[in-house]
């Protein structure tokens, strides 16, 4: 009884005193009494730029400003020559189709383009196989350590133009790219913090970058953007000092377009038709935001202009480049196979677990304090019980746990005067605004294959029936025929009905047959085969590789989709 009497907290319910500024108060320190008047001399010296007047000019200003910076980032520069952290030529598995058809021409093309900044960051989220590599969570890199740079054509162009030197990874740039057709034996090489890997076989497609252009206004202005809205935020603290509530509505805007704009378009340019779209409900979640957490928070600092925008705007910021503050941290996605799948990312999980638990039980302290904790509990037992069992009835449907799903759920705990308060709602904010803008409010509810993204799919895989028992290494290859299994009947009856082969990562052969001569490989070159069964002319998850050496030795292909 006594623990329930003091997890209710005291009756009737009290409201938190304002917290005294800290650089606006008298301390003693060992017999000695001094005052800090840092918050008093900036109201007294700030006093005359706080007319609403004054604040209505700036903000044009600052509007006109902004345009002209998002103008010079993206529309003095063809819209067709942008690409984007993971454009390639060549499409993975059998996305190019039978012989590469679908991405031609392979060669005596060039074209100028131009890359945003921060693509080296940019990796792989699902494994890729090049040949008998596989490559995760890394730039897909394959080649550009010969004398003429060449890389193969399923290399991401931005990280490879980055690799060999023809444009900043932290300003972007232009360059012109050519297409040379096929090309033997890629290399790898390392520069500018980027390792490509090697390629020992033949490929259709190939490129190699020159650094002539016709392109002007080249250089990713995101930085200079951000240094402009954090010198707006902190002069709207600081100087200007509006209403709380006119403060927070500018925080808003400020962050959801300069990640809409800058730091994380959705795409190059960014679609200003699927910003506009998604920034209404932005704002009304925002609303909802002042009115259950902030506009108990944020008034309380009216008197310590510089102690709240440290508070908020330090965090606020750190939510906002959500993409860059927590890029080190091994996670993409909040699923069990995703955390399974990166390497560091369970214990990831668990520090960031500790963490939060740490910061919800000191919220739930406050809470306590003045009442109102059975509400709260009840508010959120409630509503994490109802979305449970929602979810549970829903079949075909996994949770997502977005980050701004995250800022949702917590930021209702946060309204209460309080320095670590005005902390959480800083972070969550920015990071509610970053996840909206660059992703949009996409479900929390997603079927297996939306999770999957380019990944496995977990259909069934084909048998190859050639196997290094099997193959005869005497034999030359125009007599070489490698076969794999025929579909079993339950799997044909679920519509797998014929077959894909790549051949060095080239779609080579579909249909119903059981062989494929060796006839048109080239001899002296390892090769490497994949096998996938189609459905609707449609190929499924392929197998491991499996490689013949040069020397004619067979390797079999080791069990599991690539």
């Amino acid at each position: 009884m006594r623990t329930l009497v003091y997890f209710r907290g005291p009756r009737p319910k009290i409201e938190l005193p304002d917290p005294i500024p800290l650089l606006g108060r008298t301390h003693n320190f060992r017999e000695h009494v001094f005052t800090i008047a840092v918050e008093p001399t900036i109201l007294r010296f700030t006093r005359p730029f706080t007319a609403p007047c004054l604040f209505v000019i700036l903000v044009a200003v600052y509007i006109v400003a902004f345009s002209f910076l998002a103008r010079a980032q993206w529309f003095l520069t063809p819209s067709s020559s942008f690409v984007d952290c993971t454009s390639v030529f060549w499409e993975q598995n059998a996305g190019c189709g039978l012989d590469g058809e679908l991405c031609a021409p392979f060669a005596n093309v060039s074209f100028d383009f131009r890359c945003p900044a921060q693509c080296s960051s940019v990796v792989l989220q699902n494994p890729r196989f090049v040949g008998n590599v596989e490559v995760e969570f890394v730039p897909l890199l394959v080649g550009g350590g010969d004398s003429q740079g060449t890389y193969r054509a399923d290399s991401f162009i931005c990280a490879s133009a980055v690799q060999a030197g023809f444009i900043s990874d932290s300003t972007g740039g232009c360059a012109t790219v050519q297409l040379v057709g096929n090309f033997t034996n890629y290399l790898a090489t390392s520069a500018f913090g980027l390792a490509s890997i090697g390629f020992p076989s033949s490929f259709p497609m190939s490129f190699r970058f020159s650094p002539s252009t016709t392109l002007t206004h080249c250089t990713d202005l995101r930085n200079a953007a951000l240094a402009f809205n954090v010198l707006a935020t902190c002069t709207l603290f600081l100087v200007l000092r509006p209403k709380a509530i006119v403060l927070y509505w500018c925080l808003v805007c400020i962050g959801f377009w300069h990640v809409v704009l800058f730091s994380q378009p959705q795409a190059t340019p960014p679609p200003l038709d699927v910003a506009f779209g998604a920034f209404l409900p932005t704002l009304f979640v925002c609303y909802a935001f002042w009115r259950i957490a902030v506009r108990f928070t944020m008034p309380v600092f009216a008197n310590a202009p510089f102690e709240s925008m440290i508070w908020y705007l330090a965090p606020y910021w750190v939510g906002v480049l959500t993409n860059l503050t927590m890029e080190q941290i091994p996670i993409d996605r909040l699923t069990a196979q995703d955390i399974k799948q990166q390497p560091g990312g369970l214990t990831a999980l668990i520090i960031i677990i500790l963490v939060l638990l740490v910061i919800v039980i000191n919220q739930i302290r406050v809470i306590r304090k003045t009442g109102y904790l059975p509400y709260y509990l009840g508010w959120y037992v409630m509503g994490g019980g109802l979305v449970s069992l929602i979810l549970a009835l829903l079949p075909g449907l996994q949770f997502r746990l977005h980050h701004y799903i995250i800022s949702i759920a917590l930021l209702p705990g946060t309204g209460f005067p309080t320095r670590l308060s005005a902390i959480y709602q800083g972070f969550l904010l920015g990071m509610f605004l970053n996840g909206v803008a660059a992703f949009g409010f996409d479900s929390i509810l997603q079927t297996a294959a939306d999770l999957v993204r380019d990944g496995p799919t977990g259909s069934p895989l084909p048998t190859f029936l050639t196997n290094s028992s099997t193959y005869s290494a005497a034999a030359t290859l125009a007599n070489q025929t490698i076969s794999w299994a025929d579909v079993p009947s339950d799997l044909a009856n679920q519509g797998w009905n014929g077959f894909s082969l790549l051949v060095d990562d080239v779609e080579r052969y579909t249909g119903t047959a059981l062989n494929y001569s060796l006839a048109a490989i080239e001899s002296g070159l390892p090769h490497f085969f994949r096998l996938a069964y189609m459905s609707n002319g449609l190929p499924g998850d392929f197998t491991m590789p499996a490689i013949l050496w040069s020397n004619g030795t067979w390797v079999n292909p080791l069990p599991g989709p690539s």
